[in-house]
């Protein structure tokens, strides 16, 4: 019996004349669906305003895509330079192509996405619409939001399986994937489908916890689980995923690693400050 999976998915989902409609696509619509219908039950739930779902909705695709797409830009299109450049004394080895060229951010169909610059993007999207609509603090609208977010986080890394990208080393495992739309030999780790996963656990542990457990009335405590349970298993997991661009080889940690600490960081606060809250009241 075979130890691997041939993996040969074709990454267009149908041709309708000179449209060409991507499965990486579809399956971003449909993670921004999940989080939207998430996002209707709990504030249903809560008799929030119809009206802030829609808004918020807004807030984050915009948010969202924005980073996404400048921090692909700017976090991981640095190449050596052929020539080091000496600019105020000091020496750059690495040049980045959307500096000289940036009307080339808006190429989103070249693609290019980044999930780290998602995340500061819908975080800037949150702070601003906290201050135009909600007014009950970031910590609130994460705690809310984010749970349906874990759900839009798997269905792009399914996305990423069927563009055959984002993947990891080689591996000897049954369950390794040979790529070979990407010139791929040997079996490796389908990392995307580890991400779908942890995505998924993480979903469905904040879901619990909101139902079950009423962690809403906790502020900060979901939001806190989000950021140790995505960015954790992220790092984690990037030790044993193929380096996106040839600079991080240098580097101690790569770029995801290094993109997550702060998060996971300030995930490990929160809930330190949340275990506090609950033992006062207690």
């Amino acid at each position: 019996m075979l130890n691997f999976i041939t993996w040969t998915a074709d990454p267009v989902f149908l041709h309708l004349g000179p449209l060409t409609i991507r499965w990486y696509g579809l399956f971003w619509a449909l993670g921004i669906y999940a989080t939207l219908f998430v996002t209707q039950k709990i504030f249903k739930h809560e008799k929030l305003p119809e009206a802030w779902v829609d808004k918020l909705f807004m807030y984050t695709v915009i948010g969202a895509i924005a980073g996404a797409r400048l921090g692909h830009c700017f976090f991981y299109e640095w190449h050596l330079l052929s020539e080091p450049v000496n600019i105020l004394g000091i020496t750059f080895k690495y040049g980045n192509h959307y500096l000289s060229h940036p009307w080339e951010l808006l190429y989103i169909w070249r693609g290019g996405l980044a999930s780290h610059g998602g995340a500061i993007g819908i975080l800037v999207a949150m702070i601003l619409f906290n201050k135009n609509v909600s007014k009950k603090g970031i910590n609130w609208i994460f705690d809310r939001l984010l749970i349906g977010v874990c759900l839009c986080g798997a269905s792009i890394r399914f996305g990423n399986l069927m563009n055959s990208e984002i993947y990891g080393s080689v591996t000897s495992l049954p369950w390794g994937f040979i790529f070979v739309r990407t010139g791929e030999t040997l079996p490796m780790h389908p990392t995307q489908i580890y991400e779908m996963l942890y995505c998924l656990i993480t979903f469905a542990i904040m879901w619990w916890m909101y139902w079950k457990k009423e962690a809403y009335k906790n502020n900060g405590l979901l939001f806190g689980i989000f950021l140790i349970g995505i960015w954790g298993s992220r790092f984690l997991l990037e030790f044993i995923k193929l380096n996106q661009e040839d600079f991080e080889s240098n580097l101690f940690l790569n770029m995801g690693q290094i993109l997550s600490l702060p998060l996971i960081i300030w995930g490990i606060g929160l809930l330190i400050r949340s275990a506090r809250k609950q033992k006062e009241v207690s």
